[in-house]
């Protein structure tokens, strides 16, 4: 912001929301992230340079690391020593079960236990990356389209290629191309082809749903938040009022990060428990016979 000038809040806005080729720490300076020569595949130029986000994503993953090995070495030594578990051990072996048991097994059913791991992953990596975003100078990866995108991408591909190895070829073929009980011939044939668009469709809306979803929340909060900031450049230099502007958008500003706390936690949860429910609608294979004439 230029002195002297009013301030864009919009601008400051989508600087602090968007992707960056630095990391802000105001006001000890700016970390420069290192740029790498592109990448040419054909005629596709990649640059796989660090962005803030991606640095972001790599503290959300490590973070994820640490937590589970801290809480299971702490769980052994509890157990070793023929001890209930206690603090932060306890607190996440709780959350664990909880998504295991409520969300995984609860969801998918008998074959829950083989996706827990993996919807577990999704939580808490998920949670971490939000929560990031509510620290001083963080940022939110899950507050790009790219990353949420590619979080639904994986379930996709996990729903698809378990619903293959499940089904088998024919089984799978089943929910693209249904067949009606009691339809046969020629007719069952142009239903299964007619219905077939729209079976696809719905397996690609499910992942674009779960990306969007994610996406909007979180960037939307950040959003709020950096626009009630901007409530003091605007009206901050009314005469009198500095303190009484400035205390009133500091409340307000805190009340949303209390409400954002929760959302966090929250969207986490959504996506987990949508990512089980769509691996749990996969039918069982005896009803995705393919119709024949």
């Amino acid at each position: 912001m230029i002195e002297g000038q009013a301030p864009d809040i919009g601008e400051m806005v989508l600087h602090h929301t968007a992707d960056a080729w630095t990391i802000d720490l105001y006001p000890m300076g700016t970390i420069h992230l290192p740029r790498w020569a592109d990448v040419h595949v054909g005629t596709l130029t990649l640059n796989l340079s660090p962005t803030k986000h991606v640095v972001y994503l790599a503290l959300a993953a490590l973070l994820v690391f640490l937590t589970m090995w801290l809480a299971g070495r702490s769980l052994r030594r509890q157990r070793a020593g023929e001890r209930s578990p206690k603090g932060f051990a306890a607190a996440i072996e709780g959350m664990v079960l909880f998504v295991r048991n409520d969300i995984a097994i609860a969801n998918i059913g008998e074959n829950g236990a083989k996706f827990a791991p993996f919807v577990m992953s999704l939580f808490f990596f998920i949670l971490y990356s939000n929560l990031l975003g509510l620290l001083p100078w963080g940022a939110s990866p899950t507050g790009n389209l790219a990353v949420t995108a590619s979080l639904a991408i994986l379930t996709f591909l996990t729903v698809e290629i378990g619903g293959m190895i499940q089904l088998g070829t024919k089984g799978y073929l089943g929910t693209i191309f249904p067949h009606v009980p009691g339809m046969h011939g020629p007719g069952a044939v142009a239903f299964s082809l007619f219905m077939a668009p729209v079976e696809i469709l719905g397996k690609l809306v499910k992942p674009f749903a779960l990306a969007v979803r994610l996406f909007g929340n979180m960037t939307a909060g950040h959003f709020v938040i950096l626009s009630l900031f901007g409530i003091i450049f605007l009206f901050g230099d009314i005469q009198g009022w500095n303190w009484a502007i400035g205390g009133l958008t500091a409340v307000l500003v805190v009340g949303v990060m209390m409400l954002e706390l929760i959302v966090a936690f929250l969207q986490a949860y959504a996506f987990a428990l949508l990512s089980a429910v769509f691996i749990g609608m996969l039918p069982p294979e005896h009803s995705c016979e393919i119709a024949s004439s």
